[in-house]
């Protein structure tokens, strides 16, 4: 099956405004891509792209003052199937993990494991360790945490969420990867697309989405407290410790976003392939 992917974001500037954007498909599905998620911006300006220490591909850019447009709008393959699961990986201990894993086995800006870990070890401590136990940490996670659009706040970390019990689908992934490091098991944050593929109707509003991958078994598995169900239709962006890597837009200056759209959607017909063309 074939996706079509992309977004619009809207900005007003107040003056001319360097700005860093993190808003392309990951490396790992440039195989899979039919058309490419080309950045346009109206007006069009110069863009820098470079890769970061994550591998996530990067623009910077010198916004102009007034209303500044950015899309894109591109067809991957996917191949329809939901998220693996895998409920016989293992865990391996610390002194085994592969050292590029590390990274994603310590605190970080939005995971303050030092906050969370005795709260961890209460209430995972007893789970069988492995894939199991880290999903008794989406299950929970996905219990605990309410979904709540109007509640969002770009400052709320894992132990906040974990408080205050209310958040979006980053608040749950923040809080999971917390809990798994907690565990000593890796887990890193991923944003990206994600369709809306098997469910039943009504649809929510498009919108970017994130979840969190976990090393275990000897290979990083994906997981998603927010829905926690496989789900078809996941199209990676980027990766990073937390949220603060994996910013799709950082500015630097004061901006108003004036609209934001995001959608994944099967390509059904000829006709959603010429819309793009």
């Amino acid at each position: 099956m074939q996706l079509r992917a992309g977004y619009e974001l809207i900005y007003n500037f107040p003056q001319t405004t360097p700005i860093i954007l993190v808003v392309s498909t990951h490396e790992s599905r440039d195989s899979d891509i039919v058309v490419p998620d080309r950045l346009v911006t109206e007006p069009a300006i110069p863009l820098t792209a470079w890769c970061d220490v994550f591998g996530n591909r990067c623009y910077r850019a010198l916004a102009p003052a007034g209303r500044f447009r950015l899309t894109t709008d591109c067809i991957i393959e996917d191949s329809g199937r939901p998220d693996e699961t895998v409920p016989d990986a293992w865990q391996d201990s610390v002194q085994d993990l592969p050292i590029e894993t590390l990274t994603f086995l310590l605190g970080s800006r939005y995971c303050e494991t030092d906050l969370l870990s005795e709260t961890a070890w209460r209430l995972f401590s007893g789970s069988v360790p492995g894939y199991a136990r880290v999903q008794a940490i989406c299950d929970f996670v996905h219990n605990h945490i309410a979904f709540n659009y109007l509640v969002a706040r770009a400052t709320r970390s894992a132990a906040e969420a974990f408080n205050e019990r209310v958040g979006v689908c980053r608040d749950y992934a923040h809080l999971a990867i917390a809990f798994c490091r907690c565990m000593n098991i890796p887990a890193r944050y991923c944003t990206g697309y994600l369709s809306d593929l098997g469910l039943e109707p009504p649809f929510g509003v498009g919108d970017f989405a994130a979840w969190f991958e976990a090393w275990i078994g000897g290979r990083w598995h994906t997981f998603d407290p927010r829905n926690n169900e496989p789900r078809m239709g996941r199209v990676l962006m980027a990766r990073g410790r937390d949220a603060s890597d994996v910013a799709i837009a950082t500015t630097f200056g004061p901006n108003t976003l004036e609209s934001f759209r995001v959608w994944t959607d099967e390509v059904i017909t000829p006709v959603d392939i010429a819309i793009i063309g």
